[in-house]
């Protein structure tokens, strides 16, 4: 994906009501409304608010090109100081804020969780514009995506692993997985139900007695990623995958949901060099919005919605075969299919 600035549309504005800095991204509506989740966190400056907005609405264009949903790719920010405490009242002027925003693009900009928002967030949002997803089903949205999310997580896992392993099933593997939250847990009740050895990592602690009163292995993140494994998850936050990382892993297949793994792309690279094959993380993380999107915007049942999340497994087998027979990264494979469907989107736009 490029560095350069390429997004048709930044929205910077500062809440009325909360004093916050807020930020809308637009990457990209070629392929149709943009969508992507809203996140909620602290930034030293509102600046690196603004930065990760440009970064993740980009990789969201990528995400539901690659998942052949007719979405552009967005992401909005409500950049908290580093300092600022985040109460009830001040949660809800923020929400109320951006609500303002989204209701202002008229539905260009289509939101849903992200890091620092849930379910409940999204119905302060629903008061200002349809066009928020995964509200809990009592206000007319899908709810949590974590589980559609792990979903299409195992399904990616389990491709790369016929892919590496010649075999998609995971018993008797060892699954190092870093990050025990939601996600991180319904991958890991996942995989031991199909009889991997299970073991997990975070920086919270107190998951730790959790994971071991599930059965699973636990080790210190700092260990995580030179843990003897079969498979790596990265299932918390991004950047985890270095140049300087690379040569610590033992897994040859890194396959998981956290979103902008990798520091910079010559990374891939590097994985690829070490023999080791990487699943894109928005291919392998596209089952929430492909869940949520395929429900609340495409009229979906769960059985089909959920069939079309299992999908991802054809993608990244797809994937995976391209970049073999072609002798690419699978990161080179995923952005020439999204520069594909992009570029066909455009000629049709000049055609019309």
């Amino acid at each position: 994906m490029s560095q350069a600035f390429a997004h048709e549309e930044v929205v910077v504005r500062r809440g009325s009501r909360s004093g916050l800095s807020l930020i809308v991204a637009l990457h990209s509506r070629a392929l149709g409304p943009a969508v992507g989740g809203c996140r909620l966190r602290r930034y030293d400056t509102w600046q690196d608010g603004l930065a990760d907005a440009l970064r993740l609405s980009e990789a969201m264009t990528y995400k539901a090109a690659v998942a052949g949903l007719d979405f552009g790719g967005g992401k909005s920010v409500i950049a908290l100081g580093k300092d600022t405490e985040v109460t009830a009242d001040l949660r809800e002027a923020a929400l109320e804020d951006l609500g303002d925003v989204i209701a202002s693009l008229e539905g260009s900009y289509r939101a849903g969780p992200d890091i620092g928002t849930g379910p409940d967030d999204m119905v302060v949002l629903k008061r200002f514009s349809p066009y928020a997803y995964c509200a809990p089903e009592e206000h007319g949205g899908t709810g949590n995506s974590g589980g559609p999310t792990a979903t299409g997580v195992l399904a990616a896992l389990r491709a790369g692993a016929r892919h590496v392993f010649g075999d998609a099933s995971c018993a008797g593997r060892t699954v190092v997985i870093s990050g025990f939250g939601s996600v991180g847990g319904g991958i890991a009740d996942g995989l031991a139900a199909e009889g991997a050895h299970v073991v997990v990592s975070d920086v919270d602690q107190s998951r730790k007695d959790a994971a071991l009163a599930s059965g699973y292995g636990w080790v210190e993140p700092d260990q995580a990623l030179s843990a003897p494994a079969d498979i790596f998850v990265p299932a918390a936050v991004g950047g985890i995958l270095s140049e300087e990382a690379v040569p610590r892993l033992t897994a040859p297949l890194v396959v998981g949901p956290a979103n902008n793994q990798l520091t910079e792309e010559s990374v891939a690279d590097a994985l690829a060099g070490r023999g080791v094959v990487w699943v894109p993380d928005y291919v392998a993380s596209a089952g929430g919005i492909v869940y949520a999107l395929s429900r609340e915007s495409e009229n979906y049942s769960h059985e089909a919605a959920h069939k079309r999340v299992e999908g991802i497994g054809d993608t990244v087998s797809h994937v995976l075969d391209m970049a073999r027979s072609t002798g690419v990264t699978p990161q080179r494979v995923v952005q020439q299919i999204a520069e594909a469907r992009l570029a066909s989107a455009a000629r049709q736009v000049r055609g019309a």
